[in-house]
């Protein structure tokens, strides 16, 4: 195994595929970066784009999720996303135990009711009208309505809270390459973390049926988490549960309304939506890549990644792999696979993934058979900045009507 000299270009592929102006399609950029599956580029950081190699770092114990062990630190991890073990297992066991599966697998499925009647509501008031947008129609209001009845926040104070998560998306929707601090994600966290201390201190003495609850009086073998972390894990789930989900929908819509054969299987086949989902995260991941840095020299691809290296994990680029996935440039939804990495892999993988499904499979499926000869307005719609979290800001879609 060798180290890989430094990329000599300045504009390097890798920084084009940062570039806002290729948000619209990074994937030509993606295939031309797969001719090297781990490489370094100028700065220093190591890119990881094949299948093998990303999938199998995604679960090495020596890559950290921990910004305090990046070449810059800047900080300790807010919550067990971004912790490494035994930090993150503890809080992760703690919240997955209250959330499904495994502890409690039929939660999520129990949810299925709720999860049409919602989707049904918001569609039935896109009638009279001859032109939407899924984003702030559909993909936007049902998962985070999802996640604060899971939590247990009251739809009442969504004017409040959604301010707050309004700010925090903003400001990480912007070029990673920006490491300024921002002073209006500080302020919304301070903002959103006193309402969640307040919710989380009446759940103590009167708990309801919800997850705060829950957590609040958690009495499982890892014991209780403490007043910091019951705060930092309310946010995450508040603000996790949906942006994942919202990119699901908005992505799996554009995909559809591109190739109007698959919308028209969607609508007339049922069950086709579960695989067709799974090719969605496959083919358009609502997470193109993620960060990690490495506590010991790892090899990878033929390369030697030094210790305290930055690493950044292509997934998008991974999930496109010709050599894990034949004919991997198509959307292909009877494609006899699972094994994508649109949620991640490894102790970080994404433990609202069955949510998420589920959320997609319902809206998708409801929005194909109800929307009447839905058109695209913008293609290219307008894209977040952000490379990480990949999805139109909005989708403007024109319709002749709404079917019952």
């Amino acid at each position: 195994m060798t180290d890989v000299a430094a990329e000599p270009r300045v504009d390097t592929l890798m920084q084009r595929v940062l570039d806002a102006d290729n948000r619209h399609d990074p994937y030509p950029l993606y295939a031309r970066i797969r001719s090297r599956p781990v490489f370094r580029e100028p700065d220093g950081s190591y890119v990881v784009c094949g299948y093998a190699e990303v999938s199998a770092l995604l679960r090495d114990p020596r890559l950290s999720a921990d910004p305090v062990n990046s070449p810059a630190p800047v900080g300790p991890g807010f919550s067990f996303l971004n912790m490494d073990p035994p930090q993150h297992d503890r809080l992760r066991r703690m919240t997955m135990r209250h959330f499904g599966p495994p502890n409690d697998p039929g939660r999520v499925e129990a949810m299925r009711p709720h999860l049409l009647t919602m989707t049904t509501s918001l569609i039935d008031a896109l009638k009279g009208r001859d032109e939407i947008d899924l984003v702030a129609d559909v993909a936007y209001p049902l998962p985070v309505t999802v996640v604060a009845d899971l939590l247990g926040v009251p739809r009442e104070d969504e004017p409040k809270f959604h301010v707050w998560a309004e700010a925090i998306v903003q400001a990480a929707d912007r070029d990673p390459r920006d490491r300024r601090p921002s002073e209006g994600i500080q302020n919304a966290l301070v903002g959103l973390g006193g309402y969640m201390m307040g919710l989380i201190e009446a759940r103590r003495s009167a708990p309801r049926d919800d997850m705060l609850s829950r957590l609040v009086h958690d009495d499982g073998p890892d014991g209780a988490m403490n007043p910091a972390e019951l705060t930092t894990t309310a946010i995450l789930l508040l603000l996790a549960g949906h942006e994942t989900t919202v990119n699901l929908i908005a992505n799996g819509m554009l995909t559809l309304l591109r190739m109007p054969d698959m919308m028209r299987r969607l609508r007339e086949e049922p069950g086709i939506e579960i695989p067709m989902v799974e090719e969605l995260l496959r083919y358009e991941p609502p997470v193109h890549m993620t960060f990690r840095s490495t506590l010991a020299d790892v090899e990878a691809g033929g390369v030697t990644i030094p210790a305290r290296s930055a690493v950044r994990l292509l997934i998008a680029c991974a999930n496109r792999d010709p050599a894990r996935f034949e004919d991997a440039e198509r959307f292909i939804p009877d494609r006899p696979n699972n094994q994508h990495l649109g949620f991640g892999s490894g102790i970080h993988a994404c433990f609202g993934a069955p949510l998420a499904r589920l959320e997609g499979q319902i809206v998708l499926r409801e929005l194909a058979r109800r929307l009447v000869a839905p058109r695209l307005v913008d293609d290219p719609p307008p894209y977040r900045i952000n490379p990480a979290l990949r999805g139109p800001r909005s989708l403007r879609v024109q319709i002749e009507g709404v079917v019952d």
